[in-house]
């Protein structure tokens, strides 16, 4: 097995560190306190073919493979987990989904637009009363002519209230579970749809990722908005789930990377008792450890990219990536919190700021009970229903 990232890869891996350094860390307290990312830099990255980059060039994408997609995402993550939210779900979710599903048309009418950058998207499968349960949403589509009419809602959505493209799940009416899901795109400014109520100041983390209650409200859509084959909606989003979850391995590195990097600047600066706390076993300690984890979730995640690439199953390794990430995330920031002691919970230094933004990595797009339950039905089968 070889460990050496490719010529291509360092390069993904290096543009992407100059960008972050230049364009975004410089700049994080301003979008934090503004509660907004401005549109400007999403056209920078588009011309670095960031928000394609999964995406083939004949789609108007970067085409990299997913190795170097996930070192991308790392990067992104080490600046800003707000802006890493924007970029991967643009990329694992939105266009992932049309680049899979979409039939030819509908991939050059949308996706191409999303994979240059000229336009945003989102992907919206959560409810009120539907998160982990899935398989319950009560968003509902109904038939009259050549046009579908929506009727629902749907809860925190990242992009939601700033994306020109929306992927919507609902349901045929009178159908149950998971019958009768199929997936819509409803473009921005389409009548009956709006975002009633938009969250990002408000929030533990990502205060500069907006996200957004949906409304839909006898939303009238084109038939052809459909996407892929009616009634497939469920078996449509677990697969693309799956692509967005190796997206929150990889931002989980870039977080904890983050953290640990200011947490080794801080101990080394810092003195106490005469010299610096860099000095003491117990902090040492905790800088070993953090080390050793936030490699093991990069190595993790890498792994579980490395057989996308390969056209394998990895279903299984990467809710293990997401889970322990996820994880790794919670626990590395807090070492580094506590490391910094009253300057960590002051908000003076920004390992505060990673520390409130890890902790969204074990609840999106499956929380950590849901990849558990993922592994365990790996290993043991389904589990028996009563």
């Amino acid at each position: 097995m070889d460990f050496r990232l490719t010529e291509e890869q360092k390069l993904v891996q290096a543009t992407a560190k100059d960008f972050v350094d230049r364009e975004i860390i410089p700049h994080n307290r301003e979008w934090e306190e503004k509660g907004e990312i401005p549109r400007s830099l999403y056209a920078k990255m588009a011309e670095l073919g960031f928000l394609g980059a999964p995406v083939p060039e004949t789609y108007g994408g970067a085409g990299m493979d997913y190795v170097a997609f996930m070192l991308l995402v790392e990067e992104l993550s080490r600046g800003s987990s707000s802006v890493r939210t924007t970029v991967s779900v643009q990329t694992s979710l939105s266009e992932t989904s049309l680049l899979w599903f979409a039939n030819e048309e509908q991939k050059q009418k949308w996706l191409v637009p999303l994979a240059k950058g000229e336009k945003l998207g989102a992907w919206a499968l959560t409810e009120p009363e539907a998160g982990s349960d899935a398989a319950n949403l009560s968003t509902n589509y109904r038939e009259e002519g050549d046009e579908v009419v929506l009727n629902g809602q749907k809860r925190f959505i990242s992009n939601g209230s700033i994306a020109d493209y929306v992927q919507v799940y609902a349901r045929k009416a009178g159908t149950r579970r998971h019958e009768g899901l199929s997936l819509f795109l409803v473009p921005q400014g389409t009548p009956g749809f709006t975002a009633p109520h938009v969250e990002s100041k408000s929030k533990l983390g990502l205060r500069a990722s907006p996200t957004a209650d949906l409304a839909f409200e006898e939303c009238r859509l084109p038939r052809e908005n459909l996407i892929g084959k009616e009634g497939d909606g469920w078996n449509q989003a677990m697969k693309t789930l799956n692509s967005g979850r190796i997206g929150i391995a990889a931002g989980a590195v870039g977080v904890a990377r983050a953290a640990l990097e200011a947490a080794t600047k801080y101990v080394k600066e810092r003195k106490a008792f005469g010299r610096p706390i860099g000095d003491f076993q117990l902090i040492r300690e905790m800088i070993a450890q953090s080390a050793v984890e936030v490699d093991a979730a990069r190595l993790l995640t890498l792994r579980a990219a490395h057989l996308r690439d390969l056209g394998l199953d990895n279903t299984v390794e990467v809710s293990m990536a997401k889970l322990y990430g996820a994880q790794m995330a919670q626990r590395v920031t807090d070492w580094a919190v506590q490391v910094h002691g009253g300057y960590g919970f002051s908000g003076e230094f920004e390992v505060e700021r990673y520390f409130r933004d890890a902790r969204i990595l074990g609840l999106y797009e499956g929380t950590n009970e849901i990849q558990k339950l993922v592994i365990a039905e790996h290993l043991l089968g389904p589990s028996t229903k009563r």
